[in-house]
């Protein structure tokens, strides 16, 4: 793999002091509120935008005549099945997702899950006493919550008067959610007074109320609504649509021939310790904590390539200087939660892309978040031959945070 510096890359200007981290930050992660160094190597989420959408999830139109009063068991059919999710992965499984859901829910004072499930995918029985003869929607909802998430990092800010602070920042990655509330059932009538935008509304809604079917005499028992067919039928398209998207895996990368790699060579220490990372030399091994020595043969060597900067945030490729490869994480585990990170052929591919947050000048220290999943980068334990992982929310003991030491 050639590696060509290029003066059309901007410097970074990183210091090589070695520093020990901080203490995690205790006080609550705020946009613009303080952050500590050991911060540097996690997120938190804050809520953009939030959408709260009564959804019919089981129907049937059930017709009552005067002989057929009282309590009856009426089998409902699926309108639309409702899952939990945050990001791409659909699943719910990391700290970050579930904090995002928590704070979905406090935000507007709902009950909301904040674990991993779904409306049921199959008919269910809705029991009712039934009063008066007539027409109705017996029905199971519930409030479908939906928006867009972003997260909170650490990063260095530069003040007014010059001086640099850690503050925490919007970082560069966003996402969507899907939740929901507790589950009602009842049953309604067009007659029936009911709330506007409420749940038993959107089930009068399926009824068909101005149709004949509404008034006209009618046998005991199931009524067709061809509102509600249409909106089954369009609620397991937009579920299709849905599933496929966040089924997609990352694609292999696109071969490139070389790298605009800039000539500094750095380490990517823990602070204050012998231990820094090191790319495998096998390619099902990943990249782990290993002591420098003259056997390291440069795998402890990095440089980044590709660089770009935002908002005081650097995205960059890590390149190897050991075995050629840039560090990623495997495309076919990079949802799951504490995920290892490998080198593999630098390509075109967000899993090989990496935001790196720093410290305040005079200081090495950085945090790196992988762009593709948004998780953070970290390790479980200080071990030699610990595995470098990726953490949803990152680290929040301060083993997420580094060093970028210049050799």
């Amino acid at each position: 793999m050639a590696c060509a510096a290029s003066a059309a890359v901007a410097t970074v200007g990183l210091a090589v002091s070695p520093a020990a981290a901080a203490p995690a930050t205790t006080t609550q992660a705020e946009p613009g509120g303080a952050c500590t160094a050991a911060d540097l190597g996690t997120r938190h989420p804050y809520i953009k935008s939030s959408e709260v959408t009564p959804t019919i999830t089981h129907f049937k139109g059930w017709y009552v005549t005067e002989g057929s009063a009282g309590t009856q068991s009426v089998n409902t059919s699926v309108q639309t099945t409702i899952s939990v999710s945050v990001g791409l992965t659909g699943n719910v499984e990391g700290s970050f997702e579930f904090e995002t859901l928590g704070k979905v829910g406090a935000s507007l004072g709902l009950n909301v899950q904040v674990n991993y499930t779904s409306t049921s995918s199959t008919s269910t029985s809705v029991t009712w006493n039934f009063r008066n003869p007539g027409y109705y929607g017996l029905y199971k909802g519930t409030k479908k919550v939906t928006g867009t998430y972003g997260s909170l990092n650490c990063n260095r800010v530069q003040q007014g008067d010059g001086s640099w602070a850690l503050k925490w920042i919007e970082g560069a990655d966003t996402g969507s959610y899907t939740t929901f509330t507790t589950l009602e059932e009842g049953a309604v009538r067009c007659e029936d007074k009911v709330p506007a935008n409420s749940i038993m509304r959107k089930a009068q809604d399926l009824l068909d109320c101005g149709s004949a079917t509404a008034t006209a005499k009618h046998p005991a028992g199931p009524v067709p609504s061809a509102k509600a067919a249409e909106a089954g039928h369009e609620a397991e398209k937009a579920a299709k649509a849905e599933k496929s998207v966040k089924t997609t895996g990352s694609p292999a990368p696109a071969t490139r021939a070389a790298l605009d790699c800039q000539p500094a060579v750095y380490k990517i220490d823990v602070p204050g310790k012998p231990l820094n990372w090191s790319a495998p030399l096998l390619a099902n091994d990943g990249i782990r904590l290993r002591e420098s020595n003259w056997t390291s043969a440069h795998l402890d060597n990095w440089r980044l390539c590709n660089v770009t900067e935002r908002n005081g945030v650097i995205e960059a490729s890590l390149w190897n200087w050991g075995n050629g490869g840039c560090a990623t994480v495997p495309a076919d585990i990079a949802n799951q939660e504490q995920a290892y990170l490998t080198t593999a052929t630098c390509g075109e591919d967000d899993l090989q892309r990496f935001y790196i947050y720093r410290d305040v000048p005079g200081s090495s220290k950085i945090g790196v978040q992988n762009k593709y999943t948004g998780f953070m980068i970290g390790h479980d334990r200080y071990a030699d031959g610990e595995l470098i992982r990726q953490y949803s929310s990152g680290r929040q003991d301060g083993t997420g945070t580094y060093t970028l030491t210049g050799v």
